[in-house]
């Protein structure tokens, strides 16, 4: 009996019909229910029949380094999948009810049968962990990896990573990377044994991107509450809007890159549509710029928040500021600010407002702040413009003008929301 295999399970007062998935744990078995449910069944309560072997007939091989590879056809383009753990790489131990990551090309086709036939897949781990606990250090294993694949030859790369920072990451990927195909991030809102988890879709939908024509760094998922589109957001203009929906990311300023029909793909169709401009695939030379200065703050500014916060910022490199409106702060602020500037320290203003840009010449507070040197940071996000303040530091001399200037989308000629 292996995962892939459809079988009945006997517990005497009850009976279950499912396929059987890849467990954490010896002891128990997995079952995929036909109403969307995973269940955990102790096994010496059970009396199993096999109905059908490996439903899904996935065959896959390990490299040396742990990453596997699935082939199906040597006509088809090439997909490396990468982990960095979260909901949707992800299964339940059900002896303790713990979300635990299990992930290679194959675990990653027995749960989302949908994807065989698409393409040829490499899988590899980075990271097993909660995005919550990403660090820079992990960005730039991430960067490697993504660099070794494409090297390699895959035409696309699709990163499992959790939602809560994913934003953030790929923002890191698209200033640490040129890159010549699509890398395309997509995760899970809700864990594959809910009915209503998003992981199928998502996953579907960022292996079609990941074959698309757009060499971009995008984030890939639900555009709405129902299972019919996924969005394409362009990475550095991304934010998480929502706690718990599915349709939980959104371009700030500007529509999405793009979206990917869903039904179509059921339908052996394209399902990816661009309505923006975008890097086209094969535009741009591979490289890596793997290095990060990881001494930079960000530092919101609210009412009564006195100039105090930012001197204990005095040994960073570089300090991004979320400001009010046109990015303003208390006038208190401005001596501390123009002090740490004159001691080395690049400041970067940018707005707390969702939509527009920063301008600091039409009030006073405004003009003393670019008068104390600090960086006018246009309409980029405030996270976004952390991690890019992160990699000018450490890849560019000219850092106020590269911080002033669009190298991977996060800065628009113009904030015209949904142009």
């Amino acid at each position: 009996m292996n995962a892939g295999d459809r079988i009945y399970v006997d517990r005497g007062d009850q009976d279950y019909e499912g396929v059987l998935l890849p467990s954490s744990t010896p002891d128990h078995l997995v079952v995929k229910l036909d109403g969307g449910y995973n269940v955990g069944v102790d096994r010496e309560d059970a009396t199993v029949e096999i109905l059908e072997s490996d439903v899904y007939d996935v065959e896959s091989a390990q490299d040396e380094d742990g990453t596997s590879t699935v082939e199906f056809d040597e006509d088809l383009p090439t997909v490396s999948l990468i982990s960095t753990g979260g909901t949707i790489a992800s299964t339940v131990d059900y002896r303790t009810g713990a979300v635990t990551a299990q992930f290679d090309a194959e675990d990653v086709l027995r749960a989302v049968p949908d994807l065989a036939g698409m393409a040829n897949y490499r899988g590899r781990v980075v990271a097993n962990i909660l995005s919550e606990n990403m660090t820079p250090a992990v960005w730039q294993d991430l960067a490697r990896a993504i660099h070794e694949e494409i090297e390699a030859g895959a035409d696309g790369v699709v990163v499992m990573h959790g939602t809560d920072t994913m934003q953030f990451t790929a923002s890191a990927m698209a200033f640490m990377l040129d890159t010549p195909v699509p890398i395309v991030f997509t995760g899970s809102q809700r864990s594959a044994d809910r009915p209503s988890s998003d992981n199928v879709m998502n996953a579907v939908c960022a292996v079609e991107a990941a074959m698309s024509d757009a060499a971009e760094v995008m984030i890939c998922m639900h555009a709405t509450g129902s299972d019919d589109r996924c969005a394409l957001h362009r990475g550095t203009r991304a934010r998480k809007n929502h706690t718990s929906r599915r349709d939980a990311f959104e371009t700030v300023g500007a529509k999405p890159l793009g979206a990917v029909d869903y039904d179509a793909i059921s339908g052996g169709e394209d399902g990816v549509r661009f309505r923006r401009a975008y890097a086209e695939r094969g535009s741009a030379e591979l490289a890596l710029h793997e290095d990060l200065a990881t001494d930079v703050e960000l530092v919101t500014f609210t009412p009564g928040t006195e100039p105090e916060r930012l001197a204990a910022c005095e040994d960073a490199r570089g300090i991004v500021i979320e400001g009010t409106g046109l990015g303003h702060v208390n006038t208190a602020w401005i001596e501390t600010i123009e002090s740490l500037i004159d001691d080395g320290t690049t400041v970067v203003m940018t707005s707390q407002c969702l939509e527009g840009r920063v301008c600091d010449r039409v009030y006073d507070t405004g003009r003393d702040l670019l008068d104390a040197g600090v960086v006018e940071g246009e309409d980029m996000l405030p996270g976004t413009a952390k991690v890019k303040l992160m990699w000018a530091l450490a890849n560019t001399e000219g850092v106020d003008d590269a911080m002033q200037e669009p190298l991977a989308g996060e800065i628009q000629d113009q904030s015209r929301p949904w142009t």
